[in-house]
């Protein structure tokens, strides 16, 4: 799993890429109400929005860490967006892009570098 200093989380399986939030954002935004999924076949760019989550605090842009193609919707979160706060590393996940340059998770960092980066906040 491969993180962003937006709070993103990315898991790679082959050429597909589930992005999610992390705990660390989950738990900032407080109760999540609502979640707009991103949309099938849609292609973004690296920073990207990619999804919106909206809490009782906020509505946030969530971010595409990578290029690429979007292939899967997370769309249980419509139905059920307080899954991001139970489970945002596994569950709560809200997409999946298939990946046009598996090079730019290179710039991203890992989970020690990332726990890291939080005492910095």
């Amino acid at each position: 799993m491969k993180f962003t200093k937006d709070h993103e989380w990315v898991r790679l399986d082959g050429d597909v890429a589930t992005i999610g939030i992390t705990k660390h954002a989950a738990d900032a935004l407080g109760d999540v109400v609502f979640v707009e999924a991103p949309q099938v076949g849609k292609t973004v760019g690296k920073g990207d929005g990619f999804a919106v989550v909206e809490s009782v605090k906020a509505a946030s842009d969530v971010y595409a860490p990578v290029s690429g193609e979007v292939v899967e919707a997370n769309d249980a979160l419509s139905g059920a967006p307080e899954t991001v706060n139970a489970d945002p590393e596994g569950e709560g996940w809200f997409g999946k892009i298939k990946v046009s340059d598996a090079s730019q998770l290179e710039a991203l960092m890992d989970r020690a570098a990332y726990d890291q980066y939080l005492t910095t906040l």
